[in-house]
């Protein structure tokens, strides 16, 4: 991975750029130091936490660099709103997607807010971290990063000692990833976030409440399952038993035409599609693909805990990729929709990975030493703020990113920026 680089063009664009960020930071000292520390996040550097990021941008002023991003009281909502506005400018639009995922940052301690033995993506397998749900806005396979909030695990939620310790707003509870996300996308929406689509791995798309605050919400969404969800086929039917002649209770629910399912049972002899959705660096991205329309077993719990069918109609899409692994997702996207483009919209969710590794490793993402509930999201926030600075130097300052019906290579802004390096 390489370097962002700081030339003069590099520094003047950035100046002119920051400033949709500074203006809403009120106090004038904060508007010197949000640039600073931001700067220090897009230099070079091996570690990116506050002593050596101060040495590198602002030499004996550790104490004040430190107070601005973990302990100033400053309000996120501001530049939250802004990053928005920029995300939008840069890659916003009903063909744009919002993905929904997750990344840990990996702790050693056990006092940073929120931290606990958890699973760890970046390493597959569980370790001592914290957990971040994240919101990544895409479109031509350009992503902006625009929210990031932590994870509390219950036994946080319930520690006053440890809570306060870290300064935890008294209004924040213990809340499931799902439903985090959902007031994440509640928040974007609010703030104008501009998309088509909610994107989606198996981590949430395999929670039903997940999919059916999305629906409620009237978005459209595409997320990942499990070969194990149960599912019925599209025109099943309910009945409503008769009363036994023998007498006996009545039945207090419908019985399904059919009895549902797994997901994987329910593609076995169908027809497989191979289907190339972008180019790589080594070439087409190819799979094969087969789709068919469904309701999920997610409705009410009848009888034996089964659960009848739910109320929306959705597609079940199965990908067997090229050593044979099967992936399941299901999406609401209208029934014509051609199996092309449902594999088009499942595929796009790869791009948040882009930020959250670039994130890490060249922006300090994970960096931060601070232990208390404000610093790291002012941390966080922060290193999004610089990733779409990167993101606005890839696109040419000015240009957006185009739809992807409309595919073209491109290098990522870490190449980008290298390339300007004197």
């Amino acid at each position: 991975m390489v370097r962002p680089a700081l030339s003069r063009d590099w520094q003047s664009e950035f100046e002119r750029w920051v400033e949709r960020f500074t203006e809403p930071l009120a106090h004038k000292t904060r508007r010197r130091w949000a640039p600073l520390y931001l700067r220090g996040l897009l230099l070079p550097g091996r570690r990116k936490s506050v002593e050596p990021l101060a040495e590198r941008v602002a030499p004996g002023h550790f104490d004040a660099l430190h107070h601005f991003v973990a302990i100033s009281p400053w309000k996120t909502e501001p530049l939250e709103r802004a990053l928005v506005a920029e995300a939008n400018r840069l890659v916003g639009g009903t063909d744009a997607f919002l993905i929904v995922d997750d990344t840990a940052l990996v702790k050693k301690g056990e006092h940073s807010v929120g931290v606990a033995h958890q699973y760890c993506g970046e390493l597959g397998k569980s370790a001592n971290c914290q957990a971040m749900v994240t919101l990544t806005l895409t479109r031509g396979e350009v992503p902006v990063a625009i929210g990031m909030r932590l994870y509390l695990p219950e036994a946080w939620a319930g520690d006053r000692r440890r809570r306060r310790r870290a300064g935890v707003p008294e209004e924040i509870r213990f809340r499931e990833k799902w439903r985090i996300a959902l007031d994440e996308i509640d928040r974007a929406t609010a703030m104008g976030a501009e998309f088509g689509t909610v994107l989606a791995d198996a981590g949430y798309g395999a929670c039903a409440q997940f999919r059916k605050g999305l629906s409620e919400r009237g978005l459209r969404w595409a997320a990942g399952t499990s070969g194990a969800q149960k599912i019925y086929p599209a025109d099943v039917k309910l009945r409503i038993p008769r009363r036994r002649s023998t007498g006996g209770r009545p039945r207090k629910h419908p019985v399904p035409s059919v009895k549902s399912v797994p997901a994987r049972e329910m593609i076995d002899g169908r027809r497989w599609r191979p289907i190339s959705w972008r180019r790589g660096t080594k070439g087409p991205l190819r799979a094969r693909f087969s789709a068919v329309r469904v309701r999920v077993a997610d409705g009410p719990k009848a009888a034996k805990a089964q659960h009848l069918p739910g109320a929306e109609e959705v597609w079940l899409v199965a990908e067997k990729r090229a050593k044979g692994e099967i992936k399941y997702h299901l999406s609401n996207l209208p029934a014509a929709t051609p199996l092309r483009e449902l594999a088009r919209v499942i595929k796009a969710r790869w791009s948040c990975e882009q930020p959250h590794q670039q994130m890490k490793q060249e922006l300090g993402l994970d960096h931060f030493e601070g232990r208390s509930w404000r610093g790291l999201h002012h941390h966080t926030l922060l290193t999004m703020i610089a990733f779409a600075f990167l993101q606005h130097l890839r696109l040419g300052g000015k240009k957006r990113a185009p739809s992807l019906d409309r595919p073209r290579a491109r290098r990522s802004p870490m190449s980008a920026a290298r390339s300007s390096r004197s």
